[in-house]
């Protein structure tokens, strides 16, 4: 593959969510973000205050879902800070930690640690630099523990390039919750603090190369969920511990005057509250007491994050505080009064109504001016601050976002392809498009239509401002775009409103939609519905008693936060669409937006038959029966005179419209298909998409083949397919074919380009010409663009172009730019620029 071509696909865009699992975002000194999406990590530059935000990096190695992430960094002190961070340290389900080491701008793996015989939760990592020196390769302490019910200790020596095993601790029927490193005040000597499911803290000291336990520290009455620690202004080592008994703890540990060591075989000592280290030829003594407990979150506290020291000629530059996320859907900043010596909440941040069930993580930005949540629904939740210690000075910030699970459909606007919508299986859907503001384009999540009861399946667009969906239910669900959608989307995305659009703003249409409680079903919200609080008056509407989580209608001047996504963007519900006897599975509408094609999940033919639906009053129109098993894909030709259906029963069926259909008689009528006989796939198919001419279809299945077919003109065939036949040698993409799409044009050569999808993640670029027949690949994608598991769907922008773009930095026509769109099991959706006149 030349230079030129390697350099013709970039990533536009990347939307993927946090694992719905404590422990898993760190935020670097470097201000990158770390945090775990599936078996993937992703490194996120969360900018500034007054810039957005970008993923720019996707790190692929895990075999299953990551669990914990840490950057290694150094033990905030005075004597030692890290210019650069240039390992991770992730841990997973597969049983293995990895470290991720930089190599240029990419990170790779450059160790597997496999010792742990269960799913491995918790990792944490430390350098740790001789006394008195700092090297560029210190000691680094590696701590991990597993359900397999020890913690395990790896070291990596200064002139070693791999990690060893140092020590197992067994914890008997027990496991550790969580864990951190830090290091012994006026000591380089490494102090391991535990979190157990007794409720207890252990604390573990290094001695004779094993680490030993020298203290317990009790007074959590439920499991403790995270702890951390930090260097007082006078040296002392602070630790701050949370559990599920909604209280936060803090513990002080100071060491005492330094004496001669009498035996020097005695190496730690144990009394009471208080514990001796030899350093140096000395013994050092250490004082163990609690210095607080600060109580002020109603539900379980899962983190606590210090926030990080500056230090200027050795005098610390910001006062010590401290931030918590707990399961009541809130952030606590902690500040130390110094008059009092008391510690104050003195900002709490976090959601409102909604239904969420409450925040994961938390972490400080590097210089402290910034938070950032991580929620029990995969949500990240961004303040800035400008400055004011209250909670009036912090402000929500635009931050990444996506489903946390399975994607499983995505499609264009079907207009000018302005937007994205995808479905996945964290019963949601999710609306993705540019925020264009003067010198950037950069996409986000701007509206979230449904969020539903049930695992979402496929999605279609009807029009621009209608789609349908179906889920792991008998119905097909249809939503009409509200006001508040239409304004926003207009003023972020810079898209003039069409006349049909200011239209409907004019009349009395919905200016959002609500979910009521126990509801599936979003109801419409009119302007001048009652928001008022409640009085002694009656009540009129359920959303006078539970105004807070009812719509409300805003307008945004940048991409809407995580709180105002779940309340004010839903799209009412204009029709529930019933007739099939099972779970919908795939959905199809016609192009000029009139009828919609669904199908269900089926075993027998009967219910594998097609209904298709009149968009004008929501009424079946027929009914097309041909296959025996589930159809897995339905698609319309663009000009709307075909419909072609792919099953699991490893058949094609193609329908053509009747010149002269009556509501008496079918719309649509079989003219070809495939039998035991004429097929050639001997898997199920999974996917099926038509050229932009028409004059071609392809089929992507199991079996690991790719077949083009097309119209066989001197055909005089009585069989099943008709005037139809296959125009291409199979073609093997050495593993499972889940996905493939046509692009909207042709190349410059006037062959057709097409886009395939496997289950293992990959994606690649064929060119087919009819007129040799051969297939050339002309892109790979490599590790950095693709999935890690199953593409499920690849859709092109309808038009040339990239969205919001004119000219790119050359100065060249932007109509040279395609746009490719995919999703995956990996939960993430991802928006590719492929240079067309590269390829």
């Amino acid at each position: 593959m030349s230079a030129s071509i390697a350099k013709c696909v970039e990533t536009c865009y990347v939307s993927a969510g946090c694992n719905c699992v404590p422990h898993c975002v760190h935020w670097s000194h470097q201000n990158v973000v770390a945090y775990a999406s599936n078996r993937n990590i992703i490194l996120y530059d969360p900018g500034s205050r007054s810039s957005t935000g970008k993923i720019i990096s996707v790190l692929q190695g895990h075999k299953v879902r990551v669990n914990c992430v840490k950057w290694v960094q150094e033990m905030p002190s005075l004597v030692y800070q890290t210019e650069t961070v240039n390992e991770l340290i992730s841990a997973s389900s597969d049983q293995t930690i990895k470290i991720w080491t930089k190599n240029g701008d990419q990170y790779e793996v450059t160790s597997t640690l496999a010792g742990h015989d269960g799913i491995v939760t918790i990792v944490d990592a430390i350098y740790l630099h001789e006394e008195g020196q700092s090297t560029l390769k210190p000691r680094t302490l590696i701590a991990s523990t597993s359900t397999d019910s020890t913690i395990k200790i790896w070291e990596r020596r200064q002139d070693e390039n791999e990690f060893k095993l140092l020590q197992t601790i067994s914890r008997g029927k027990g496991f550790a919750l969580c864990l951190a490193w830090c290091v012994l005040p006026t000591t380089n000597t490494a102090i391991l603090t535990v979190g157990d499911d007794d409720c207890k803290l252990l604390l573990y000291v290094e001695s004779g190369g094993q680490f030993v336990k020298v203290n317990t520290l009790q007074g959590h009455e439920d499991w403790v969920r995270a702890v951390q620690a930090i260097v007082t202004d006078d040296g002392d080592l602070l630790l701050a511990s949370c559990g599920q008994d909604f209280f936060i703890r803090l513990w002080r540990i100071s060491p005492e005057k330094e004496e001669a060591l009498d035996n020097r075989n005695e190496e730690i000592k144990i009394e009471g509250n208080t514990f001796s280290v030899m350093s140096r030829e000395k013994t050092k003594r250490f004082n163990v007491s609690l210095e607080s407990v600060l109580l002020g979150h109603e539900n379980w506290v899962y983190d606590v994050h210090w926030k990080p020291a500056v230090f200027k000629d050795g005098v610390r530059h910001q006062p010590m505080c401290l931030v918590s996320a707990s399961m009541d859907k809130t952030m606590i900043i902690w500040r130390l009064d110094a008059d009092s010596g008391i510690w104050m909440d003195s900002v709490r941040v976090g959601e409102v109504g909604g239904n969420t069930l409450g925040l994961y993580g938390c972490q400080f930005s590097p210089t402290g001016d910034s938070i950032l949540g991580h929620g029990f629904q995969g949500a990240f939740h961004l303040w800035h601050t400008d400055g004011a210690e209250s909670d009036n000075g912090w402000s929500p910030g635009v931050v990444v976002s996506g489903h946390f699970g399975s994607v499983e459909d995505i499609d264009w606007d079907p207009q000018n392809g302005d937007f994205l919508l995808s479905v996945g299986m964290d019963q949601t859907t999710r609306l993705h498009a540019p925020w264009i503001q003067s010198n950037s384009v950069s996409w986000h999540e701007i509206a979230r239509p449904q969020v539903h009861g049930y695992d979402m399946q496929c999605i279609s667009m009807v029009s621009r401002n209608r789609f349908v969906s179906g889920a792991d239910e008998k119905v097909v669900r249809v939503f009409d775009a509200p006001i508040n959608f239409l304004q926003n989307f207009s003023q972020l995305s810079k898209i003039k409103l069409t006349g049909e659009e200011l239209e409907k703003s004019a009349k009395n249409a919905p200016m959002g939609a609500s979910v009521p409680a126990l509801g599936l079903s979003n109801k419409a919200v009119y302007e001048g519905e009652s928001m008022a609080p409640v009085s002694d008056r009656e009540i009129n509407h359920p959303s006078e008693l539970y105004s807070e989580i009812y719509f409300s209608s805003v307008s945004l001047n940048q991409p809407p936060t995580e709180e105002h996504l779940l309340q004010n963007s839903l799209w009412p519900e204009t029709q529930k669409l019933y007739g099939h006897g099972f779970e919908i599975f795939c959905l199809a509408s016609h192009p000029s937006g009139t009828v919609v094609a669904s199908a269900c999940k089926a075993t027998r033919p009967e219910h594998a038959a097609i209904i298709l639906w009149d968009t004008s009053t929501w009424k079946q129109l027929c009914q097309l029966p041909s296959h025996s098993l589930t159809i897995t894909q339905l698609a319309f030709s663009h000009d709307g005179e075909h419909l072609l259906s792919v099953s699991r029963d490893r058949t094609w069926s193609l329908f053509r419209r009747r010149p002269n259909s009556t509501l008496d008689g079918p719309l649509y009528s079989r003219v070809a298909f495939t039998d035991k006989k004429t097929a050639i796939h001997g898997r199920i198919i999974w996917a099926c998409s038509w050229s932009h001419d028409d004059n071609f279809f392809a089929t992507a299945s199991r079996d690991k083949k790719v077949i083009i077919w097309g119209k066989d003109s001197y055909s005089t065939s009585a069989s099943c397919l008709g005037n139809y036949k296959s125009c291409s040698s199979p073609l093997d993409v050495k593993d499972a074919a889940t996905a493939i799409a046509f692009a909207p044009v042709s190349t410059q050569d006037g062959s057709y380009l097409l886009s395939i999808g496997t289950e293992s993640g990959a994606i690649k670029l064929f060119k087919w010409h009819p007129a040799t027949t051969e297939w050339n690949l002309c892109f790979d994608f490599d590790q950095s663009l693709r999935h890690s598991l199953t593409v499920k769907r690849l859709r092109w922008r309808p038009r040339l172009g990239r969205v919001g773009s004119q000219v790119d930095n050359a100065g060249n026509s932007d109509e040279k730019w395609l746009q490719l769109a995919s999703c995956s099991n990996d939960c993430s959706v991802k928006i590719y620029n492929i240079k067309l006149n590269e390829l």
